[in-house]
Protein backbone atom coordinates (compact mmCIF):
# COMPACT_ATOMS: atom_id res chain seq x y z
CA UNK A 1 0.00 0.00 0.00
CA UNK A 2 1.38 3.37 -1.04
CA UNK A 3 1.60 5.86 1.80
CA UNK A 4 2.66 9.49 1.74
CA UNK A 5 3.13 11.33 5.01
CA UNK A 6 3.75 15.07 5.11
CA UNK A 7 5.34 16.92 7.98
CA UNK A 8 6.97 20.24 8.71
CA UNK A 9 4.06 22.63 8.46
CA UNK A 10 3.39 25.32 11.01
CA UNK A 11 3.01 29.01 11.71
CA UNK A 12 5.68 31.39 10.46
CA UNK A 13 5.98 35.12 9.98
CA UNK A 14 6.17 36.65 6.54
CA UNK A 15 9.70 36.43 5.21
CA UNK A 16 10.39 33.27 7.17
CA UNK A 17 11.16 29.76 6.01
CA UNK A 18 9.85 26.24 6.45
CA UNK A 19 10.86 22.85 5.12
CA UNK A 20 8.16 20.33 4.37
CA UNK A 21 8.89 16.61 4.17
CA UNK A 22 7.03 13.89 2.32
CA UNK A 23 7.93 10.39 3.44
CA UNK A 24 6.94 7.77 0.89
CA UNK A 25 6.49 4.04 1.32
CA UNK A 26 4.92 1.07 -0.42
CA UNK A 27 5.96 1.98 -3.95
CA UNK A 28 5.81 -0.95 -6.35
CA UNK A 29 6.99 1.05 -9.35
CA UNK A 30 10.47 2.24 -10.29
CA UNK A 31 9.41 5.38 -12.13
CA UNK A 32 7.39 8.06 -10.41
CA UNK A 33 6.86 11.75 -9.90
CA UNK A 34 6.35 13.40 -6.51
CA UNK A 35 4.44 16.63 -6.50
CA UNK A 36 3.63 19.28 -3.92
CA UNK A 37 0.21 20.89 -4.05
CA UNK A 38 -1.55 23.42 -1.89
CA UNK A 39 -5.13 24.39 -1.28
CA UNK A 40 -6.26 27.57 0.40
CA UNK A 41 -9.82 28.00 1.73
CA UNK A 42 -12.24 28.63 -1.10
CA UNK A 43 -9.62 27.98 -3.77
CA UNK A 44 -8.82 25.09 -6.03
CA UNK A 45 -5.92 22.78 -5.32
CA UNK A 46 -2.87 23.94 -7.26
CA UNK A 47 0.41 22.28 -8.00
CA UNK A 48 3.42 24.25 -6.94
CA UNK A 49 6.28 21.87 -7.67
CA UNK A 50 7.19 18.34 -8.68
CA UNK A 51 10.27 16.21 -9.20
CA UNK A 52 10.96 13.23 -11.42
CA UNK A 53 12.53 10.04 -10.12
CA UNK A 54 14.40 9.36 -13.36
CA UNK A 55 16.60 12.41 -13.72
CA UNK A 56 15.62 14.75 -10.92
CA UNK A 57 14.04 17.22 -13.30
CA UNK A 58 11.72 19.67 -11.60
CA UNK A 59 8.79 21.95 -12.18
CA UNK A 60 7.80 25.08 -10.27
CA UNK A 61 4.71 27.21 -10.50
CA UNK A 62 5.41 30.86 -11.25
CA UNK A 63 4.02 31.84 -7.85
CA UNK A 64 6.83 30.03 -6.01
CA UNK A 65 9.68 30.09 -8.51
CA UNK A 66 12.83 31.45 -6.91
CA UNK A 67 11.48 31.00 -3.37
CA UNK A 68 10.73 27.27 -3.10
CA UNK A 69 13.10 24.37 -3.79
CA UNK A 70 12.10 20.74 -4.19
CA UNK A 71 14.62 17.98 -3.54
CA UNK A 72 14.70 14.28 -2.86
CA UNK A 73 16.68 11.92 -0.67
CA UNK A 74 16.26 8.51 -2.27
CA UNK A 75 17.99 6.73 0.62
CA UNK A 76 15.29 8.05 2.95
CA UNK A 77 12.45 7.82 0.42
CA UNK A 78 11.68 11.41 1.25
CA UNK A 79 10.98 14.48 -0.84
CA UNK A 80 11.46 17.93 0.64
CA UNK A 81 10.05 21.34 -0.16
CA UNK A 82 12.16 24.17 1.15
CA UNK A 83 10.09 27.34 1.31
CA UNK A 84 11.88 30.67 1.72
CA UNK A 85 10.60 34.23 1.86
CA UNK A 86 7.13 33.04 2.74
CA UNK A 87 4.21 35.37 2.12
CA UNK A 88 0.72 35.47 3.67
CA UNK A 89 -0.68 34.27 0.35
CA UNK A 90 1.29 31.03 0.77
CA UNK A 91 -1.07 30.10 3.60
CA UNK A 92 -2.74 26.82 2.70
CA UNK A 93 -2.86 23.11 3.38
CA UNK A 94 0.08 21.55 1.58
CA UNK A 95 -0.18 18.05 0.13
CA UNK A 96 2.33 15.75 -1.46
CA UNK A 97 1.23 13.36 -4.15
CA UNK A 98 2.72 10.58 -6.23
CA UNK A 99 2.29 9.72 -9.86
CA UNK A 100 3.29 6.11 -10.50
CA UNK A 101 4.68 4.17 -13.46
CA UNK A 102 5.99 7.24 -15.22
CA UNK A 103 8.72 9.77 -14.63
CA UNK A 104 7.13 12.42 -16.83
CA UNK A 105 6.42 15.60 -14.90
CA UNK A 106 2.78 16.52 -14.49
CA UNK A 107 1.01 19.73 -13.52
CA UNK A 108 -2.58 18.84 -12.62
CA UNK A 109 -4.03 16.99 -9.61
CA UNK A 110 -5.81 14.55 -11.90
CA UNK A 111 -2.50 13.15 -13.08
CA UNK A 112 -1.48 12.02 -9.59
CA UNK A 113 -2.60 8.74 -8.10
CA UNK A 114 -1.73 8.87 -4.41
CA UNK A 115 -2.08 11.63 -1.84
CA UNK A 116 -0.93 12.42 1.65
CA UNK A 117 -3.15 13.81 4.37
CA UNK A 118 -1.80 17.35 4.16
CA UNK A 119 0.00 19.72 6.50
CA UNK A 120 -1.08 23.25 7.35
CA UNK A 121 1.18 26.20 6.59
CA UNK A 122 0.14 29.56 7.98
CA UNK A 123 2.09 32.71 7.21
CA UNK A 124 1.29 35.75 9.31
CA UNK A 125 1.77 39.27 8.04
Amino acid sequence: EVQLVESGGGLVQAGGSLRLSCAASGFTFDDYVIGWFRQAPGKEREEISCISSSDGSTYYADSVKGRFTISSDNAKNTVYLRMNNLKPEDTAVYYCAARGYTAVLATTPEEFDYWGQGTQVTVSA
